[in-house]
Parts: C-alpha cells; structure tokens; sequence
C-alpha cells in the first residue's frame, strides 16, 4: 500500500513528499457498570512509527480525536429508520474530524519530524480499526456480508476462490445520486452496489483512499473473539462440558498457562485474553479423546490444528513467502476439515463473516503488513486512559465536555513533566535512529536470584523433599564426564563409583528465569521461567504443593534451530543448585576455571522425540525414561536448559480422576509435548 500510494503521490503532486499513513480507531465502550453509561472515542495514530512502539499505551503514540454520540435515537419509533439514521450520524461526525485530511492529503502539508527537519507530508487515510460492526458501520455494507469484499452470502464462511475486492469508483458514482435528488435511484443503486444507503460517508472524499482495502485483520475480535470462540463452544458441545472442565483441572503448571480450576465451560463474558490462555492448551484436552457418539475425532483435531497453527502464524512479527504459504496450509486445513461439526449436528451452516476474512489475511499481509499492527488489542487498552479515567474525574454530569478538559488538562501536564526529567538528566540530545531489520527475535538471557532459596540443604533432604533419589550417582558421572569426556559406557559408571565426592550440602535455587529485553525501550520482562520447589507451607499455613516443571534440555553443543528435535530432549528439573567452593575447587581441579560449572541442575529424562509427530495434531509423544525401577537422571550444566516445556497428559477415553494438578507429573506415564504453550516454543518446533 505504501509503495503503490508514494508512485501516485509522486505522479500527481511531484517528487519530494512524504506518505504519512493515517490509522483511525473507533469503538464504542462502557464507562459504568450499573449506569448503562458509554462513551465512543475516536483514535489516531500515524504508520511511520514504529509498531513496537506504537502498540504500547504508555508511550501516548495514539492520540484521542474525539467522541461520537452514543444516543440510540430512541425517538425514532421504525427500527429501519433508526438503524439508517444511527449510521448516518457517525458518518456525519466521523466527516466533521476527517475533514481536515480532504485537503491536507491532496496538497500536503509542512511537518518537522523528531530530528528538526521539517518535511512536506501528505496524510493519507490508510487504515481503519474495529471490531466486525465497526467494519459494518464504516464501509456502509449490509450485515452479514464481508467488509471489504463481494462474496456472495451463501459463500461467506466457505474456502472458496478469491473474489474481487468491493468497486469504490462503481460506489462513489452510486453515493452521487444522493446529490442529484432522486432517492429512489439513490437507494437503489446503492443496493446494487451491496452497500446501504447513506449520504456521503466520511471516506468519500478523501484523497488516496479506499475504505475497503483500508479494513485490516483483527487477532482480537476476529481470531480469539470470533473464530476460537466458536470452535471453542462446539468443541464443549461435541465432548462434553463435564469432561473437557476435568482434564482443566489436570494439566501441570507452566510459567505460560492458567489452570482453570473451575473449568472453562461455566466462565461468563469470557474476554479475548481468556481465550488467548485457552488456545495455549485446548489441543491437549482433545487429543485421542473419542467422541461420545462414536464418530472419528480425527477431523475435528485436523481443524483444531489447523486454527491453532493460524493463529500462532498470523501473529508473526514479520512474514516471509514461507510463512505466508503456512498460513494458507493452516487456513485449508482448518476448511478441508470442519464439516465434521455439521455430522455432528452441532452446525447447520459456517456463515459466519469472521471465518471468511480469514481468506483475506494472507493478501493484507503483503499489502498493509503484518496484523499485530492493526490489533484492536491496543487500542482498547486505551479505553481505560482516554475514556474510563476521565470519566472517573467527572461529576457524571455533562461528562464529555468536562473529559476533554481533563484530559488536556493531564496532557499538558505530562508534556511538562517529561521536558523537565529531560533538562534535569543532563542528557545529550537523542542520536539519528537507525533501521533495525525485522525479525523473529526469541533471545532470552537466563537469570537466578543473587542468593540462594535455600542455603545448606543436606543431601538427605535433597533425595527426600526434592526427589533427586540419584543424586550422588548422577552429580559422580557428571564430574567423570567433565575431567575425561572420551571416557563412557561401563568405564564411565566404573569411574564414577569409584570418586569421592564428598558432598555433605549443597545451596538450592528455585526459580530460573528467563529474561527478555525490548530493543525499543529497553524494559526487561520475564518471557519464561522453571519452579523448581518442594512442599512449603504458604502465609496462612496453607499447605503448598512441590512444583517440579519439565524443561527443554540441549544435549548436543550445536544451537542450530533446524535440529532442534534431535538437538534437545525433555526432562523434569528436580533441583538446581550449587556446589560449595571448596567443594568445586577439589572435584574441578582437573578442569580449566572457565570451564568449571557453577550452578547445576539435577534432571529426569522423558524419551527422545519420535522421529515425526502425530499426522492429525502434530504433538510428539513422549514417557518418562525408567532404568532398574527408577527414573533415568542426570547432572546437567544450568545453561544446557533452554526454556521450559509444557506437557499434556494422555488422558485416554476419561481423565483419571486421581490426578492433581501438582502430581499428574508423578502418576501419569505418557504425555504430549505441547508446542503452543507461547509463540517462542511454537516458533522452535515451526521451520
């Protein structure tokens, strides 16, 4: 869209001229609870910023343009008339806050960026962001019907051939009869064209622009709110809510997924994080769980698969020709296999208009960008700043006039602020930004606590309340493997029973984290983290569970990510600790300092990862690995653990109703190697 709007820019005004990209917002929004109260602000951003600093609230890159009317006109008895009225106004008002672009985009205008130059820009309408009656009311299209393209009603929700985008010149001819003064040709060539009636809408005049490639994708309301939603409930309805709301209860923790104690089946105004949290595990509640009517659950796991694998995909921070041609393998699985809710009885039809948008998010890539630009996710975030807040400030009478002056009001107060903590940092002007390439950046730095969890855990304890039953045998073989790595086999196990260790404690850590730094701002977050505790006892005496979590170990010294199944192997982290001093200084005086370990972890292993993973949910299957009646351990460096795993339990036919949450680890035997606990673990196991 850039390139295409520059080339026009440069043929009809001249070289020289900035394209700056107008991103509208709007969405109407509850301010009370009991009152019934809401109000409908209208955001503006520009797309010259970058978007991993537009999409944060607290950096103020969207500004409030103002508030529509939110009266439903109740005056107004026709409920038609109504409706035509209730769009005619926002067009109008939407009009009033647009108008200044009509000629600012045609002409440009003088603009002085962050550096001190100043520029000839021409603001350009590009995007406009809502929900899907956001889209309705916006392009004027009728109910039911795509935002932005022709497909016919009965198609809506079909994998059909691409059809044409709407004809904005066939529409902008059709909206002119209402000019002309006859309203019967007006109303009926606006039903020819598959819009309603409505006189000038707000993007009729603008220059440079076309509403309906100006819809974009919506991970929010279109994907988690939309698409998800819906599978999610046939889903309960197909197996059962009783059984899907036990297997919730029964999967272990993970730093990256919510246990749903009380299931999901019973969760009220169920919101678009909620189902973010779902999509981390539903897969693993279905897998080779048969349906009660005795159908073949194969295609609906197919399409569940083939939706999770849109969702991760379509929220890639950059796209390639690959992952572009994934996102249409997932979208033609996801097709290729839902008619299995219609044998079901559960479905009658698949009209639904935000599963047919899904057909346009591979050409909005490549036009507009990735969708994670255009995510409703930010900007109702915004709603608490610019909309609830400020009505807090209020009287509650006549609200809106006393929310624009408080807002201004903390804006320059801010401004203000800001400019007095940059004159007292003694600060050197900010240097000329440079490009930074885009990317799939997963770097994450490991961290501990300064100190200890727990100084001077004898080994008796370390055995007992860690279970690290192996623990002088596995801490024997690592340091044998580290003095004399040619050394193996039953030599090693020779060796190793031969060295005195003399370890009588050890220090234990019960957290690793892992730490991500946002190149823009430079604020750290904990991206992934392992537990690794025993039974405590909590504040109020309440009994706390051990938590032991499985992790993804490198076992190999190569980091390539194309081998990283046969690079890594799962295995449950029972203690992380470090050695005394003097201790390490006896047992490593073989080894060179650099290379002498200091924190280690002591581990339980699952089986390798099957050579291929399950044709219909594309999980591996993995056990936990027993030698002589016990569990095969070892001691491993700290650095070899790469992030942490989430695994499934296989249920089989019911969930075991013995299982816990915080000991389904211990009792069950086989589990799934959940790959959609985050995007980082999905972007490892996705090449």
């Amino acid at each position: 869209w850039w390139w295409l709007t520059q080339k026009k820019l440069d043929k009809n005004a001249g070289p020289g001229r900035t394209v700056l990209p107008v991103i509208i917002s709007s969405d109407k929004t509850q301010v009370t609870v009991f009152r019934n109260k809401s109000v409908y602000p209208v955001y503006m951003s520009i797309g010259n910023i970058p978007k991993e600093i537009r999409r944060k609230p607290s950096r103020r890159v969207y500004i409030l343009l103002g508030y529509l009317p939110t009266t439903n006109l109740s005056h107004i008895k026709n409920a038609a008339s109504r409706r035509w009225s209730i769009a005619n106004l926002f067009h109008t008002c939407m009009r009033h806050i647009m108008k200044p672009l009509e000629v600012a985009g045609a002409r440009g205008m003088t603009m002085t960026s962050g550096d001190g130059f100043e520029r000839l820009c021409h603001p350009i309408f590009a995007a406009h962001i809502g929900d899907y009656p956001e889209q309705i009311l916006v392009t004027c299209c009728i109910t039911g019907r795509c935002p932005s393209c022709t497909v016919p009603r009965e198609q809506v929700g079909k994998n059909t051939e691409p059809h044409p985008f709407r004809d904005l010149r066939s529409i902008l001819e059709a909206l002119t009869l209402a000019e002309q003064g006859s309203s019967g040709a007006f109303v009926e060539a606006c039903r020819a064209a598959g819009i309603k009636p409505i006189f000038e809408p707000y993007w009729a005049k603008l220059p440079y622009s076309n509403v309906y490639l100006a819809i974009t994708p919506d991970i929010l309301h279109q994907l988690y709110q939309g698409v998800f939603k819906h599978l999610k409930n046939w889903i309960l309805e197909a197996y059962g809510a009783h059984e899907i709301d036990a297997r919730c209860r029964r999967l272990p923790p993970n730093h990256n997924i919510r246990i749903f104690m009380k299931g999901i089946s019973n969760l009220q105004r169920v919101s678009g994080a909620e189902h973010a949290q779902m999509s981390h595990f539903f897969l693993g509640l279905i897998v080779e769980a048969p349906l009660p009517s005795g159908m073949s659950s194969s295609r609906l796991v197919k399409c569940l698969r083939g939706l999770l694998n849109y969702l991760f995909l379509a929220q890639y921070p950059v796209h390639s020709s690959s992952t572009l041609n994934l996102i249409s393998d997932a979208l033609e699985r996801f097709h290729d296999n839902k008619q299995i809710f219609i044998d079901l009885g559960i479905r009658s039809h698949f009209r639904i208009p935000k599963i047919h948008f899904m057909n346009h998010y591979v050409e909005s890539i490549k036009r507009m960008g990735t969708p994670d630009n255009f995510n409703t996710e930010y900007t109702e975030r915004l709603h608490i700043d610019l909309a609830k807040d400020a009505y807090d400030a209020t009287n509650k009478k006549d609200e809106l006039s006393q929310m624009t002056k408080w807002l201004e009001r903390k804006e320059k107060v801010m401004k203000h602020a800001s400019y007095v903590c940059w004159r007292q940092s003694s600060q050197h002007p900010p240097l000329r930004s440079h490009w930074i390439s885009p990317g799939l950046n997963t770097t994450r730095t490991m961290k501990l606590t300064k100190r200890p969890s727990a100084y001077r855990v004898s080994v008796e304890d370390v055995i007992q309340q860690y279970g690290a039953t192996f623990f002088k045998a596995a801490l024997a073989r690592f340091i044998i493997q580290l003095r004399r790595p040619d050394v193996s086999g039953s030599r090693l196990d020779d060796e190793a029973s031969g060295i005195f260790l003399g370890v009588s404690h050890v220090s234990v850590y019960h957290r690793i984290k892992y730490i991500h730094q946002d190149f823009f701002t430079q604020v750290s977050s904990t991206a992934d983290s392992i537990h690794v505790q025993p039974v405590q006892v909590g504040k109020y005496g309440k009994i706390v569970p051990a938590r032991f979590d499985t992790a993804l170990i490198r076992i190999t010294d190569s980091d390539r990510p194309q081998e990283i199944m046969s690079n890594t192997r799962v295995a449950r982290v029972r203690l992380v600790f470090t050695l005394p001093d003097k201790i390490t200084n006896k047992l490593f005086a073989d080894v060179s300092p650099d290379s002498q370990p200091l924190y280690l972890a002591y581990v339980e292993w699952f089986t390798p990862f099957s050579p291929s993973p399950d044709p219909n949910h594309r999980l591996h299957k993995i056990s936990h690995c027993e030698v002589d009646g016990g569990r095969l351990a070892s001691v491993v460096d700290i650095h070899r653990l790469v992030r942490s795993v989430h695994l499934f339990p296989k249920f089989g036919h019911i969930a075991n109703r013995n299982w816990t949450s915080s000991s389904v680890l211990d009792e069950c035997k086989t589990f799934f190697v959940n790959l959609d606990s985050d995007r980082h673990m999905y972007q490892l196991f996705t090449r």
